[in-house]
Order: structure tokens, then C-alpha cells, then sequence
């Protein structure tokens, strides 16, 4: 990220760079980077930094819908000090990234759908500035990985993915993730569509599928649900038969969660 300037009250600007280390991390894992500042013409009183980690969300309202951007974690990383004229500060920081973030990265690459964020704010002579937002790429963990190559494998194809707002029972976050799949293979005759929604903890996560089920020639469609969880220490071969049990549990009737 490029220098950027922030106009103080007198003089020239402050000059700061926030630079991540590791911009793509699993949750759970630690987030580590250096906010760099350089003084401007005169001396200022830095009352405090704090990085922001950040996601865009849909939010629906009536009929209508829009999407916002939602601080998930706030954390201050440095206190008060001051900042001599011209003179240069690093300061680093370590961030525990939730369980509960989203996944916006598979194998390497950005996920239809998904933005994730780091913004950097500083706080100058009473001043608040959230600065530029540098993207946040966060890969699966394993057992996320087991069940979304279990989809692959079963004939599901990716669609995108969003953040919708709200709670879920046993999250903690103001939003969720849809992970969204066209149904394929054995699958396309009683579904639709397909989605995938992970609440992850520190020892086990639960798995939450929506399925658009497909309607008879009496019938119309309608959506049907299922919920279990996954313990880490469990054989991967268990996730992807709790996956297969859940939708043939949502083929056979209609389920609420």
C-alpha cells in the first residue's frame, strides 16, 4: 500500500503505510503486520492506533436491499505518543482473526462474492482517520476445506457468495455467510440450488445447509434445511458422510433448523 497523507490542522500532513505480513490467514491463526508513520512539518500527539477488520454485507430492508460495511473486530495496537516533525514510527501488531470469519479464499484464489478487509485508524490531535482498506484474504480451515471439496466431489458447482445480515443461533457475529451452489449429479432431482453456511469454533464447527428442493407435479418448490457439527479431531471421512446423510435427510422431507 502506497504512503497515503492525512492533513493535520497545521503544517504538512502525516504520511502512513499499514503493511500485512500475512494477508491471507485461516481463522483462528493470528493476523501480523507494521503500521508505518512518518511526520509531517510539525509535531503531533498520536492519541492511538487501532486496526479494523472489516466486511461488506447485505442488508435487506423491506424490499429493498443494500450492502454496508460491518467492523467485525476492533483492536487498539498502540497507545498515545508523540510523533516528531519528519520523523519515522513503525509500530506492529498482532491480531487474532474470529473463528467466525468468513472464508473469501480457496486454493489461492478470491471467492465470487467475498470482500474482506483491514483498515487502519489513527487517531491525531482529536482527529479520527480510518484510512485506505487493504483486502483480507481468509482461506478455510480444514474441515471447511473437507466439506466444501465433499460438495465438489458430489457434483455441486460454486455459484458466489455473500454476507447476509444477522444471528444465527450459536454464532456471535452480526452477519453469515452463504456459501451459494447449483446442484448437480444425483443431487440436480431434488434440488435446485444449495447453500452452505459454516458457524466455526475453536474445537468444532457447525455445518448448515439450505437447499431450494425441487417441487412434484403437485407440488411447488420449497426450501429445506439441515444442521450438524463437525469435531476437528474426527476422521475427514466422517464430515463428508454427515454431509451426505444431511442431504439425504433434506431430499426425503422437509426440515427447519
Amino acid at each position: 500500500m502506497v504512503f497515503r497523507k492525512l492533513m493535520a490542522a497545521f503544517g504538512a500532513g502525516v504520511e502512513v503505510d499499514t503493511v500485512l505480513n500475512n494477508a491471507t490467514v485461516r481463522p483462528g491463526e493470528s493476523l501480523r503486520g507494521v503500521v508505518n508513520f512518518r511526520g509531517g512539518g510539525s509535531e503531533y500527539r498520536v492519541e492511538g492506533i487501532y486496526v479494523d477488520l472489516t466486511a461488506v454485507v447485505e442488508v435487506e430492508s423491506g424490499d429493498n436491499e443494500h450492502k454496508t460495511t460491518y467492523s467485525f473486530l476492533r483492536q487498539q495496537v498502540a497507545g498515545s505518543f508523540q510523533l516528531g516533525a519528519g520523523v519515522a514510527h513503525a509500530q506492529p501488531f498482532e491480531i487474532p482473526v474470529p473463528w467466525e470469519t468468513p472464508i473469501s479464499a480457496i486454493g489461492g484464489h478470491s471467492l465470487y462474492g467475498m470482500k474482506l478487509g483491514v483498515s487502519t485508524e489513527l487517531a491525531l490531535a482529536g482527529a479520527l482517520d480510518k484510512g485506505d482498506l487493504d483486502p483480507l484474504f481468509v482461506s478455510p480451515l480444514p474441515a471447511q476445506e473437507h466439506i466444501i471439496m465433499a460438495l465438489d466431489r458430489l457434483g455441486f458447482r460454486f455459484k458466489k457468495a455473500d454476507l447476509e445480515r444477522g444471528t444465527l443461533r450459536g454464532s456471535h457475529m452480526p452477519f453469515f455467510q452463504e456459501i451459494e451452489y447449483y446442484a448437480g449429479g444425483q443431487w440436480r432431482g431434488h434440488f435446485n440450488e444449495l447453500e452452505l453456511t459454516f458457524i466455526a469454533g475453536p474445537t468444532q464447527m457447525d455445518v448448515i445447509l439450505e437447499a431450494d428442493k425441487r417441487g412434484g407435479f403437485l407440488t411447488s418448490s420449497h426450501d429445506t434445511y439441515n444442521r450438524f457439527t463437525v469435531r476437528y479431531g474426527e476422521h475427514p471421512g466422517a464430515a463428508e458422510q454427515a454431509l451426505q446423510n444431511g442431504l439425504q435427510q433434506m431430499a426425503r422431507r422437509r426440515g427447519w433448523f
